[in-house]
């Protein structure tokens, strides 16, 4: 059986990497360092498929994510998994002891986000720095262990690093998510997922005619008379001038032969660009990752 190459952002121990388990256990997996990366590896099609974060409750939309789906490549998405996020506090061993004393936190920006509460109380006077992931944080402790530092990232990144968790669950809310999307190369292209189903959806982008007067009502009677439920709708620049932007909307349901076609084809009408980034189902991961060996966390 020959096994699919699945494209994640790396390095290994993300939250991405957590996901694409979740949905392709048993194919082989190749990390990214940016999502951009991981995009056009797809895009050149030396990967077949790839798992990259789309929206976080706490933080809203990856806007790489969305920019890079709408100017850059298209990419239809053919799967979206939601995975809770669980960030803690990390260092290397050598540092386990005196880790209030830290001068650094690396991590990811949305995570340093997440977290801002804990790391404003409990290490005020610790700069913060940014990374393109939460293991790639955890792998620059790993890789320099004289570094007064310490990680925000997740327990299978510890586990990869060999890091000490000496503070768990330090994000400032409990419901805390990231959806994260499965793009492919062509809509054809099916997922058989391992994690559970939780519904359907369907996404488009609409770029309005011009700015006038209740032209974004007009867009959403379209899915309204018809009793399309909206999910999400959001706004982001074109990116040819300012005031100029397009719309993403989710619709929770697959693309069907009445209803659907109908409402595109009256935004059409109405001198509105209707494009399908893509109709697939919503996956939940409720599978815990836990360390293959419990360290002590120092209080």
């Amino acid at each position: 059986m020959v096994m699919n190459k699945i494209g994640y952002l790396g390095p290994k121990g993300t939250f991405t990497e957590m996901a694409a388990v979740s949905i392709f256990a048993g194919e082989e997996l190749v990390p990214f360092e940016t999502i951009p990366a991981c995009m056009d590896a797809l895009a050149a099609e030396d990967i077949d498929r790839a798992v990259i974060p789309l929206e976080n409750t706490i933080e809203g939309s990856v806007n790489m994510t969305l920019d890079y789906l709408i100017h850059k490549h298209n990419l239809p998405i053919i799967g979206e998994v939601t995975v809770p996020i669980e960030q803690h506090l990390m260092v290397h061993p050598s540092r386990a002891e005196q880790w209030r004393e830290i001068e650094d936190v690396y991590s990811h920006p949305h995570a340093i986000a997440q977290c801002h509460d804990f790391l404003t109380d409990i290490l005020p006077g610790a700069s913060l720095h940014y990374t393109n992931s939460t293991s790639a944080a955890a792998e620059k402790l790993h890789d320099d262990p004289s570094m007064n530092a310490a990680a925000v990232a997740n327990v299978l990144a510890a586990e990869q690093y060999g890091l000490t968790i000496v503070n768990e669950n330090v994000h400032d809310y409990e419901n805390n998510h990231t959806r994260f999307v499965v793009l492919a190369q062509e809509a054809s292209m099916e997922l058989q997922p391992a994690a559970s189903r939780t519904g359907d959806k369907t996404t488009l982008m609409v770029t309005l005619p011009s700015d006038f007067s209740g032209a974004l009502h007009q867009v959403l009677s379209a899915f309204a008379w018809r009793k399309l439920n909206l999910t999400k709708i959001e706004s982001r620049p074109m990116k040819t001038g300012i005031g100029n932007y397009f719309f993403v909307i989710d619709v929770d349901q697959l693309m069907d032969d009445v209803l659907l076609p109908g409402a595109v084809a009256e935004l059409e009408a109405l001198g509105c660009g209707v494009r399908i980034l893509g109709s697939y189902p919503c996956l939940f991961s409720v599978e815990e990752i836990e360390s293959t060996e419990k360290k002590p966390i120092p209080k």
